[in-house]
């Protein structure tokens, strides 16, 4: 019987929570695909332990993009479920999202996502599409001194009613379904923000602009656990690869002046990180990552905070 709907899985260093994932979407009708970042761990063997799982093992990583269309391409469904290894699916889920992609014309859809006490994790389940005033809210610090701020509280729909569906306009890759027609209308997700973070909103703000709609369904329920991509990320990396790929964002959708403004407010944003960081303050993090960042030493944090400057504000951001 030809698959119903396809599950995606990229994997990197997956083992601790690889095989509950798989073992929460035991359903006949959706196949589930693993694909794996050259993790050294027991991923792959973990993955490999529940019958019917496909697991595609890469001998390098090549970035959740790169991976999930590779996932992609091999998967036979009409649903493509983008999930991530932390996630999983509580009874009813995917039957929930299969009969509202029966029942219209979206080109995509959300679940709720639950943090381990159940309840939605509002601000990482959906957002709106990042502008201007939000990038420079994140960039400046100004959602750390005031998190309550308009900006912020729009742009994380904090004062959504989560208990309706509605349209959206991007859900966390977490847990993203895509209808087959509308993938690949627009060719995947674009590789080149590497190793992750944003090629999700790039894909729905392009699916937004082709004509397609994106809705959530509250009815299907995934527990999340979070943060399980970033543990083997160093602070380092997690701000380089955050504002490249926040840079190359803007650059792809955005106007020359948007984007020569933000790399002004990156470079104020990092020496006011710097400032804190040297009076033993904590600015280290990424709350738009939906996930803080480690400790790190003070001398570690300017040191992250420089890289960004050099590579992002005077240097190739990609």
């Amino acid at each position: 019987m030809p698959a119903a709907g396809s599950i995606i899985i990229v994997t990197f260093n997956s083992a601790r929570h690889i095989e509950a994932c798989l073992r929460s979407l035991n359903q006949p009708d959706w196949e589930r695909i693993v694909v794996d970042n050259a993790s050294s761990d027991a991923t792959c063997e973990a993955a490999r332990a529940v019958p019917g799982t496909q697991v595609l093992a890469n001998p390098d990583n090549r970035g959740f993009a790169a991976a999930a269309n590779q996932g992609a391409r091999a998967a036979h469904g009409e649903l493509l479920l983008f999930l991530n290894p932390d996630v999983q699916a509580q009874p009813g889920a995917l039957a929930a999202l299969q009969a509202t992609a029966a029942n219209t014309s979206a080109g995509a859809l959300a679940g709720r996502l639950l943090d381990s006490t159940g309840a939605t994790q509002v601000g990482f389940t959906f957002r709106r599409l990042p502008t201007l005033a939000t990038a420079l809210a994140e960039t400046l610090l100004l959602n750390r001194v005031w998190p309550g701020n308009p900006f912020n509280r729009r742009y994380r729909c904090v004062d959504f009613d989560y208990e309706r569906p509605a349209e959206i306009e991007q859900p966390a890759g977490a847990c993203l379904l895509v209808k087959r027609r509308a993938w690949e209308s627009l060719g995947g997700f674009d590789p080149r923000f590497f190793p992750l973070w944003f090629e999700d909103v790039d894909l729905c703000r392009r699916l937004r602009q082709a004509g397609w709609t994106i809705l959530y369904e509250p009815q299907a329920r995934f527990v999340h656990a979070g943060a399980h991509s970033l543990a083997a990320v160093t602070d380092r990396d997690r701000q380089l690869y955050w504002y490249q790929n926040l840079l190359r964002y803007f650059r792809k959708h955005h106007s020359r002046l948007a984007v020569a403004v933000l790399r002004v407010a990156i470079f104020k944003g990092m020496l006011l990180r710097m400032l804190a960081a040297a009076v033993g303050l904590s600015a280290s993090g990424l709350p738009d990552s939906g996930a803080p960042a480690g400790p790190g030493s003070r001398r570690a944090d300017v040191g992250a905070y420089a890289a960004v400057i050099r590579r992002c504000v005077f240097g190739a951001a990609g």
